[in-house]
């Protein structure tokens, strides 16, 4: 398993709706940013959608990343068949081993069996590629819900991409998801988090934290997931909480993002 860096490891500095910087984070930015800390991986998720560039541009992005030795992840959101296929070929010029994608996007919510459908009708597509769906556990979908999407389409073609956090949203625990997910997890959020109890006790918030400061064990999870042996990468995320200004909080998430990768190496063989 190896150690990664995300464009929602610096969310802020891509920029959120309603809080954009002068100069957001491109994805030559995030490659500089993990040749800086000395990282070989990078999954770029939906904040950076590569998949609307044109073809010579992912050449000029897969050149400067070769170039610094770094390997790239595709990741997407929608799993609408057209748009999951737009996305899986450019998985395929990236060079990736898999495609992280949301299931859900604005508009779009399909049941289960309609996902499953879905999948199973580009299984082909995925297989003779080489590449496999790595299905997030975003938190519409009860854990349960996604294992049994797993099981349907085949492990073969379609793995989990277990977030630490998200099944919260689902009235889950970490444990409770775990037990359910470990073992068709091909691909780890690592999003480190705290739970406290509002000031008039009526309520909890869930905040972001470093990886290794927080409530994650993730070393029992990268442990327990070592035993499957087919999850290929841990990628660094965060909930970084925002500061009163866009660029401290951008100085914050930095911040938090060196001490993370830091941690997170020290747990992983190099």
């Amino acid at each position: 398993m190896k150690a990664g860096l995300s464009s929602y490891t610096y969310t802020w500095a891509v920029g959120v709706p309603g809080s954009v910087p002068v100069k957001p984070l491109t994805i030559y930015d995030l490659i500089d940013k993990a040749a800086e800390n000395e990282i070989d991986l990078i999954q770029v998720a939906d904040n950076l959608p590569l998949e609307n560039l044109a073809c010579s541009e992912i050449e000029l992005i897969c050149r400067y990343a070769s170039d610094k030795g770094i390997s790239l992840e595709m990741g997407g959101r929608g799993l609408m068949a057209e748009h999951t296929i737009k996305c899986l070929n450019t998985a395929e010029k990236m060079g990736s081993p898999i495609l992280r994608m949301v299931i859900d996007s604005p508009g779009f919510e399909p049941s289960v069996n309609e996902i499953i459908s879905i999948i199973r009708d580009l299984s082909l597509e995925f297989r003779s590629r080489r590449i496999k769906l790595a299905i997030e556990n975003h938190d519409r979908l009860k854990a349960r819900e996604f294992r049994e999407i797993i099981e349907a389409v085949g492990i073969e073609t379609a793995g989990i991409c277990l977030d630490t956090v998200n099944s919260i949203g689902a009235g889950e625990g970490f444990e409770q998801v775990c037990s359910l997910l470990l073992p068709c997890t091909i691909n780890l959020h690592v999003k480190d988090y705290q739970i406290s109890r509002l000031i008039h006790k009526m309520g909890f918030n869930v905040e972001g934290r470093p990886a290794g400061k927080g409530m994650l064990d993730i070393r029992w999870l990268i442990d327990n997931l070592s035993i499957y042996g087919i999850c290929r990468s841990a990628i660094l995320e965060l909930w970084t909480p925002p500061l009163p200004h866009i660029e401290e909080t951008i100085a914050k998430e930095n911040d938090w993002a060196a001490e993370s990768l830091k941690y997170l190496k020290s747990l992983l063989p190099s």
